[in-house]
């Protein structure tokens, strides 16, 4: 039998991107106990990790990293040896209308994991790591030039990119004061299967299928850099054995589209599959207001991570899309289930609380 060597908890694991860490993780390290800590809020779907229900060193646990009492309960009793941070509320939209719940959950969650993560180690840090996953909007909005690097300062626009700037600040600060060993990330635009659609390509796939608008802000002609979900795990992964104590690292795909030009590809890519004439999709868009705020351009460059650790995508946007667009057709059950909110019932009384 294999001795456990770490105690890894992965935070937001229900969730879009951390499904696939999760998942990526338990099936790699079987000498290591990987622990899944989500609150279930819409976008938490264990539905997205079945496959894992049996699986000897995998534990889920629900709780909120709000609750203080809480988690330092659940650090003082597991005692973690590393954090993987990525629960966050996430989407721009949502942002606007609740902004006090984005900083509670980004930037008050991640102050009590930091607080327990510090009380439970007491600067004993040899073999810890908080690894705390961010984005690339926390640099703000770039023109038709340049790119994010690591050094770019923060610029935050919207209240989610705020919250998200300020947690990576507390991270920073207390590496700096309590010596507490830390990573940070800040990848692109994520993409691929699991992803709850709210977000736009899983939203306009879902769309196309039902013949309903695709709403496109503006002119369409907001720039993003899309990064596959599965390349990002892989990403994560590398980082959390080879990244440098105290370092951030941009994720990138390499891959930047104008939403309207992306929109108009994915049309193509649906009407093939459906096989529908070419152009019937297209016709769904839709131009709608612009929303307040919307940063004209991200764009990341992952120089560092590929020359350091030797990272880089392992597929192309247009590849990464045949297979996303590919699983949610292959998936419909569970694209009907979370837009409907029947997969709530999935995980009723199957999550640990402890």
């Amino acid at each position: 039998m294999n001795k456990i060597k770490k105690k890894i908890l992965i935070t937001g694991g229900a969730g879009f991107i951390g499904s696939h860490v999760v998942r990526l993780f338990v099936n790699k390290y079987s000498e290591y106990h990987i622990y899944n800590l989500d609150v279930l809020t819409y976008a938490g779907n264990l539905e997205n990790l079945s496959d894992l229900n049996n699986s000897k060193n995998y534990t889920f646990i629900k709780g909120d990293i709000t609750d203080e009492l809480f988690i330092n309960d659940l650090f003082e009793d597991q005692q973690f040896d590393t954090i993987i941070h990525l629960a966050a509320e996430s989407h721009v939209d949502r942002s606007i209308k609740k902004p006090l719940s984005f900083a509670k959950t980004n930037i008050l969650g991640t102050m009590v994991l930091l607080n327990a993560f510090k009380n439970t180690w007491k600067n004993s840090w040899e073999d810890k790591l908080f690894y705390h996953i961010s984005t690339d909007e926390v640099y703000g909005s770039l023109s038709g030039e340049g790119y994010f690097l690591e050094t770019t300062p923060y610029d935050p626009n919207s209240p989610y990119s705020a919250s998200k700037a300020s947690s990576d600040h507390f991270v920073r600060a207390y590496g700096e004061t309590y010596g507490m060993p830390y990573i940070i990330s800040n990848c692109s635009n994520n993409y691929g299967p699991n992803q709850f659609p709210e977000k736009l390509i899983p939203l306009f796939i879902n769309n196309i299928i039902h013949n309903k608008p695709l709403p496109v802000y503006g002119d369409g002609k907001y720039t993003r850099d899309w990064l596959f979900v599965i390349d990002h795990a892989l990403a994560i992964d590398l980082i959390f054995n080879k990244g440098k104590i105290h370092e951030t690292y941009n994720i990138g795909g390499f891959n930047e589209w104008k939403n309207i030009d992306l929109v108009k590809l994915l049309c193509k890519v649906m009407d093939d599959k459906l096989q529908r004439d070419l152009g019937t999709s297209q016709k769904l868009i839709t131009h709608v207001t612009d929303r307040p705020g919307h940063d004209l351009r991200y764009a990341i460059d992952a120089s560092k991570i590929n020359k350091e650790l030797g990272w880089k995508p392992t597929v192309t946007f247009e590849q990464g899309l045949i297979k996303t667009v590919d699983w949610y057709l292959e998936n419909s059950i569970w694209l009907s289930n979370i837009t409907s909110g029947e997969y709530l019932k999935y995980y009723k009384n199957m999550y640990l609380n402890i």
